[in-house]
């Protein structure tokens, strides 16, 4: 009698998969650097601003977007303004709008039922990191019938997944240190995150021609920041920078 060692296509799958999602958390790994101490950074402020330590993993988990929680932070007052914040909130997340426009081409040929959640993963360091690797797999000619697609959803989800495990656990032992460390901007870690953006600015950068709503909205909320009392700077730069994208989308190549 003899026994039938070949793989099965399902185990082949499971196993490329696996694969696809290593790869998305050893290509994330250097982005931690910069992570971590955001993070750390982020839970702190936030417990010297009056949010108690279990509230502060439940801030960083759901919400998942690391500009709109210190923009968040900055605002908080005892009692918050929670429309104030909200508003703000949703300014400042209304780039993954773009970001998720920016992925849709790749997008289109996979399943709903794994990409919707999938995309909750997306943020700033795992959307650049998904579509440069689709962008560079589009390159070597896969995306094809015959070779899956472009964008590797495994690729993806690792990154978002160790990122997202990282901003929550980090954000939680800041919360928990915060209290010790006093004054924590006073160390300058609150750099990181800014570096970290940079960084991933400098690899999407495609030409002057299509940054010029970044632009726009880092010298609107440079004005605005110079000249307005409060945080109405990040609004301004939010706003003058969708604005700028929406009149100038014509002209983008």
């Amino acid at each position: 009698m003899t026994v039938d060692l070949q793989t099965s296509p399902g185990a082949t799958q499971r196993d490329d998969w696996r694969d696809e999602f290593r790869r998305g958390v050893a290509a994330c790994l250097p982005i931690l650097l910069g992570v971590v101490p955001g993070a750390m950074v982020l839970g702190a402020l936030a417990t010297q601003k009056g949010l108690r330590l279990g509230e502060v993993p439940l801030m960083t988990g759901l919400n998942f977007a690391g500009g709109s929680e210190f923009a968040a932070i900055q605002l908080w007052t005892s009692p918050p303004h929670v429309a104030l914040i909200a508003f703000i909130t949703f300014l400042v997340n209304s780039r993954h709008l773009l970001m998720g426009a920016a992925l849709a081409p790749y997008l289109q040929h996979l399943p709903k039922r794994k990409v919707f959640p999938a995309l909750f993963l997306m943020c700033d360091e795992s959307w650049a990191l998904g579509l440069a690797d689709a962008r560079r797999r589009a390159a070597q000619g896969i995306g094809t019938t015959h070779n899956g697609p472009a964008f590797s959803l495994p690729y993806f989800v690792g990154t978002g997944a160790c990122i997202w495990l990282a901003w929550v656990g980090f954000t939680s032992l800041g919360a928990a240190v915060g209290p010790l460390l006093g004054d924590v901007e006073a160390y300058g870690f609150n750099l990181a995150f800014p570096a970290v953006f940079l960084v991933l600015l400098r690899g999407m950068w495609t030409g002057f021609r299509a940054a010029r709503p970044w632009l726009v909205a880092l010298v609107v909320a440079a004005l605005a920041y110079l000249l307005v009392p409060g945080a109405w700077y990040v609004a301004a730069g939010a706003l003058s920078g969708l604005a700028a994208a929406w009149f100038l989308a014509g002209n983008i190549r």
